[in-house]
């Protein structure tokens, strides 16, 4: 038998590669991994964790404004963007600290530089200019944000935009802020900045943000950016960036310009692919860059693995530690096992949130689903007395022959949380009448959950 310097190589330092490691490593294994730049990957680094703080710190304008209905008065408020940074970067740190301290207290060893591919067992690392092997390895490198517009179009004077990775670092707040993009990413960030006081205009080329959501998500959250007077622009994208003094000029394709601070481009992802040299091990590439898997994770190469967002399956950290989870059971415990990506709960952290697991209607009626639809729309009790117009949309959408719940989905205040447990349950096959059967908590939210009786309307399957 082949002997190799480690039983598993792990290249990317992210939530996925390091709960891989770590399991591997518990089960017995020697285990390296590379991270070439900070351990805890975008998740940690540069997304999830850091955009949540950023979510809470743009909250507070509005929490301060509803106190008044409740006999506070809050005073003079101001807010300071570079003790946001500062104090971000301290809890980022901490976290990147605990991420390392876990992976190397499971005996893994770490490299802090990137690894490529030499032959199917053979990796080079590119700093120390060492080759190490491995019986098996692991691809783990998540992805990135991509500057590109469509197939291969990159704006004239794109350079001068950012992106999600460098808007946690900006030395200045942007007073003005254009956002490119009808993702999460951009929906998220505009609904950060707009809370922390900028001027924010967000470009989409689509007819409505968030495509794949379901419908009436979408056209809240789009109700809910208009009454907060967040300047969308749909069916629009720029042509054309310069730089004009102090500001940046962004020319779109309708013949308006806009004028501002910063430009964010949040257009998409792309996998982590590229300069891997994953063609010496004979591993193969789908039309992204993504790595293309089976359903264990296996790539084309027979001791290649790849987990987490260079896929391109669900983008999601839980989704990538789940997958990790399901790789060291496979090939150390050697347990064939699949990852499971039904029933995978999401939320879009804007402001109020959206939350959501199953199906949407559309996506239902075309998977060949008769439907029931069951919708309630209302005011949070805690605005009744703010003045505030925000309305929560809370929607089950159920199968109609069988009563089984196909989806569930929120707008509004705490709907990730309650999500995260309708997950649960819907992954247990839950039908309408064990929803009906439960007696709701009150008063809060969630009970709508448990509540709404009466069949908004039915639909026939569209396939």
């Amino acid at each position: 038998m082949a002997q190799y310097d480690y039983d598993l190589f792990v290249i990317g330092g992210g939530s996925g590669g390091v709960r891989a490691s770590r399991m591997a490593a518990a089960a017995g294994a020697r285990v390296a991994l590379a991270e070439e730049y900070r351990m805890g990957g975008t998740c940690v680094i540069r997304g999830c964790i850091p955009k949540k703080l950023f979510v809470y710190a743009s909250n507070f304008s509005e929490d301060f404004h509803s106190a008044l209905g409740y006999g506070w008065s809050v005073g003079e408020t101001r807010f300071d963007w570079p003790t946001l940074i500062a104090n971000k970067d301290k809890e980022i740190a901490r976290l990147e600290g605990l991420y390392r301290r876990n992976v190397e207290a499971a005996g893994v060893t770490i490299f802090g530089d990137r690894a490529v591919f030499e032959d199917e067992h053979t990796l080079l690392l590119l700093n120390e200019g060492r080759r190490v092997t491995a019986g098996t390895i692991l691809i783990a490198t998540g992805n990135s944000p991509t500057r590109e517009m469509g197939t291969s179009h990159i704006v004239p004077g794109g350079d001068l935009c950012i992106t999600s990775n460098e808007a946690f670092h900006l030395e200045r707040f942007p007073e003005r802020i254009l956002i490119a993009g009808g993702g999460y990413i951009a929906l998220e960030f505009a609904h950060i900045f707009h809370g922390l006081g900028a001027k924010v205009s967000l470009v989409y080329r689509g007819e409505k943000p968030l495509r794949g959501f379901d419908d009436d998500l979408r056209d809240a959250v789009m109700d809910s950016m208009k009454r907060r007077e967040l300047d969308v622009l749909l069916g629009c994208e720029f042509t054309k960036v310069e730089r004009r003094g102090s500001c940046l000029h962004a020319e779109t394709n309708k013949g308006g310009v806009v004028e501002c601070d910063q430009i964010m481009l949040a257009i998409g992802r792309q996998p982590n692919t590229a300069s891997l040299h994953v063609e010496k091990a004979g591993v193969r590439l789908g039309k992204r860059g993504e790595v293309v898997v089976d359903e264990y994770s296996k790539t084309s190469a027979a001791n290649v693995y790849a987990i987490g967002d260079v896929t391109d399956r669900l983008q999601l950290t839980p989704v990538a530690i789940h997958e990790a989870m399901c790789f060291v059971k496979t090939v150390f415990d050697r347990t064939p096992t699949a990852p499971d990506h039904e029933h995978v709960p999401s939320a879009v952290f804007t402001t109020p949130e959206i939350a959501t697991v199953g199906l949407s209607e559309q996506k239902a009626l075309m998977l060949g689903h008769a439907v029931d639809v069951y919708k309630s729309t209302f005011r949070p009790l805690k605005h009744t007395m703010t003045g505030s117009e925000e309305r929560s949309l809370f929607k089950l959408v159920v199968d109609a022959k069988t009563g089984t719940v196909l989806g569930c989905h929120i707008f509004g205040w705490g709907a990730a949380e309650i999500v995260q447990m309708a997950a649960v349950v819907m992954k247990m096959g839950a039908k309408k009448a064990d929803f009906d059967a439960t007696v709701a908590l009150h008063p809060t939210a969630a009970e709508e959950l448990v509540t709404m009786r009466v069949k908004s309307y039915s639909k026939e399957a569209t396939s």
